[in-house]
């Protein structure tokens, strides 16, 4: 059916998780008084993800078969030429997003209904993560910059909302003001972005500014020799830098593990973090005018691929070492943007997203086993007693460390490919920084699986570690406790989970990287960044793909770090103490997150609050207050003093004042005879 989508049913994708989230967040709540329930509350938010899904569903299938649609549906205001509009572009990279976002939001609506069902904001966050997905979908169906920077920044505010859901800890206050403090320094690059474009393009709208791209690319930016499209497109990676967590933003990301552990699973496996990789996908026509974008693209890809990747070898919470997994392959997702390969890019964004909210509900799932212990230290052997979270968990890690076919094996060997293939600037840096990125991963990875299901059994008695206090209550199971699997609504969505991470790479690596899915959707100069040539020329099937790889250095470098970490915890658990007590300089220096949050509290907070000391001083208190403010009435104080002089009630006085009033305006205004 080729021709153009249905607006009407493209509209109510994202405005059914909206109603739910009103019905949930107003009907539900104090705000109107507690209308309606728990149960009507889940059901309107279910109910209205669901809707978007099977929508998305339906237009994913209209998109195969042809269709699209770029229009706009309302005008909300015209300024001399520039129109500020709201209008959906809706191709086979919108429609892929679109099927991501509703389905992992679907999967986590339900989930918890389990996971949450002690808390008193039950209502208020499904009311939430409603709205969340209702922003994304807003953010990947914009055809413009204005509804782009719309979305952008309303997942920005509810993930604020979301982290600091428990509101009455400090640490959730501290990590939901770190988030929307890092991301407002990104967003400020990111309009910067939009701006230059929409100056010298004239127009918000995405195929019109595309349509610009040629003379664009001629354009130095204003009083410099440097070209507007670069600073253009860094600016805009600025942006993602921010809401992708890239280095040096990342540090907000490990820190939003304090909101409940389904939004963790929304943030970083569908929405918020990959925003930044959807965005630059979405302006490949005006990235690929600039190489020198791309390789600082690439560069900071690399950076943040491993040393985040570091940072998860010594977390002991579980939440933590999957969040600094997701950190790693946002690295890599945007090493892919760098090298042009802008399909394989958003690929590992698809089977990431699945295999990663996987492993969150996983976790998530183990905490409530544990009555919510996050030390993997307190853990050990929940195999025996929680079989469907340890099978899917271990369907989840093997997707993530890339073992052949499953998966993360197909989107991630492809990125490694696609930069050997690169020869940008930066490229040989990449090239080391994915291939060890591999080991890496494979050993936190697996070093957390061994801990948590195989081993001593570590809970039930008295011990030095304690859980992380979620909430305000004990936690932590008790002297004689065993683990339990958890209800239907939270393991439902493991297995659900789990079949895409097994299957969703072999079956559609073929149409999105080697045939013509993202055709008129992704732009690739492929004259001078061959990669994706290179890859499709080294293709020849799923099958030889994963056989393939069973003699390339990736494949051994993952057993290598899986057959490490069971070493290390399974058969001599004494040497990592050992190692950490030799290398104690490198454990301290891993451990305070190479003193990134110690640099920006005294560099940038400190320098914030010495500033602002002295704009208070000097400009506040010195400048308006005591000068402006307090020396006018001063002036006038004196003046009035002066004046109060002559106001003697004597008639006398008053006609002296007003002889010596004439005699100045006559003196002031005549000429004196020897002036000329």
């Amino acid at each position: 059916m080729a021709g153009q989508l249905n607006p009407h049913l493209l509209l109510a994708v994202p405005l059914a998780p909206l109603a739910g989230a009103a019905i949930a967040g107003l009907l539900g709540t104090k705000f109107f008084g507690n209308l309606v329930g728990r149960k009507v509350s889940h059901s309107a938010t279910i109910l209205g993800v669901l809707i978007a899904f099977v929508l998305s569903a339906m237009t994913l299938m209209d998109v195969l078969d042809g269709a699209s649609y770029n229009a706009t549906l309302y005008q909300w205001m015209k300024v001399g030429e520039m129109k500020l509009e709201v209008g959906f572009m809706v191709d086979s990279l919108t429609a892929m997003m679109m099927c991501v976002v509703t389905f992992v939001s679907l999967m986590v609506h339900i989930y918890t209904i389990g996971y949450m069902q002690e808390d008193e904001g039950y209502n208020r966050f499904f009311a939430y993560i409603s709205l969340f997905t209702f922003s994304m979908l807003m953010l990947v169906m914009s055809n413009n910059f204005l509804q782009l920077f719309f979305g952008w920044e309303a997942v920005g505010l509810v993930s604020y909302l979301l982290i600091g859901f428990w509101y009455t800890k400090p640490t959730a206050i501290y990590a939901n003001m770190k988030a929307f403090l890092v991301n407002r320094v990104g967003d400020f690059g990111f309009i910067l972005g939009i701006g230059l474009l929409v100056a010298y393009s004239g127009s918000m709208n995405y195929t019109e500014v595309f349509a610009k791209k040629a003379d664009l690319a001629l354009l130095m930016l204003p009083g410099t020799d440097w070209m507007l499209i670069t600073v253009a497109c860094i600016c805009l990676f600025i942006g993602a830098m921010g809401k992708s967590a890239q280095f040096p933003l990342h540090v907000w990301l490990p820190d939003s593990m304090e909101g409940p552990t389904p939004i963790s699973a929304l943030i970083h496996a569908a929405t918020m973090v990959t925003a930044g990789i959807f965005m630059v996908t979405r302006m490949s026509p005006l990235f690929e005018l600039s190489d020198t974008a791309l390789s600082f693209i690439m560069i900071i890809g690399s950076i943040t691929a491993l040393f985040m990747g570091f940072l998860g070898i010594i977390q002991n919470d579980i939440k933590r070492v999957v969040a600094y997994s997701t950190l790693s392959q946002l690295g890599y997702m945007t090493v892919a943007l760098g090298a042009s390969a802008y399909s394989v890019a958003v690929f590992h964004l698809m089977t990431h997203a699945f295999f990663k909210a996987l492993l969150f509900l996983a976790a998530g799932s183990v905490i409530i086993g544990m009555h919510h212990d996050q030390d993997i230290r307190n853990m050990g052997g929940l195999r025996k007693y929680m079989k469907i979270t340890w099978i899917t968990s271990l369907l989840g890690s093997l997707a993530l460390i890339g073992t052949p076919f499953f998966s993360g094996f197909y989107s991630k060997d492809s990125i490694i490919e696609a930069v050997l293939a690169s020869h940008l600037p930066g490229s040989g840096f990449a090239q080391f920084a994915v291939l060890a990125g591999v080991f890496v991963t494979a050993f936190y990875s697996f070093r957390m699986y061994f801990l948590v299901f195989h081993g001593k059994e570590n809970f039930g008695h008295a011990h030095d570690h304690h859980g992380h206090d979620d909430h305000d209550h004990h936690h932590g199971l008790a002297p004689g406790q065993k683990p339990h699997e958890s209800p239907w609504v939270v393991w439902l969505p493991l297995v659900l989970l789990a079949i895409p991470s097994v299957v969703i790479g072999l079956l559609t690596i073929k149409p999105m990287l080697f045939g013509h899915f993202f055709d008129g959707a992704i732009v690739v100069n492929h004259h001078a960044h061959p990669a994706m040539e290179e890859l499709a020329h080294e293709f020849h099937g799923w099958q030889e793909m994963a056989m393939h790889a069973l003699f390339t250095p990736p494949f051994w470098l993952a057993v290598a770090g899986v057959a490490l970490a069971y070493f290390f915890y399974m058969v001599k658990p004494a040497i990592p103490a050992m190692i950490k007590q030799k290398f104690s300089a490198i454990f301290t220096l891993l451990d305070n997150k190479y003193y990134m949050d110690r640099f920006n509290e005294i560099v940038f907070a400190g320098g914030a609050k010495l500033l602002g000391g002295g704009l208070w001083n000097v400009g506040d208190r010195g400048l308006i207050d005591g000068l402006i403010v307090n020396g006018s009435a001063k002036l006038v104080g004196l003046f009035s003093n002066l004046i109060r002089l002559f106001q003697t009630g004597f008639i006398y006085h008053y006609a002296l004042v007003m002889i010596l009033g004439v005699l100045g305006f006559l003196m002031y205004f005549m000429p004196l005879p020897f002036a000329k």
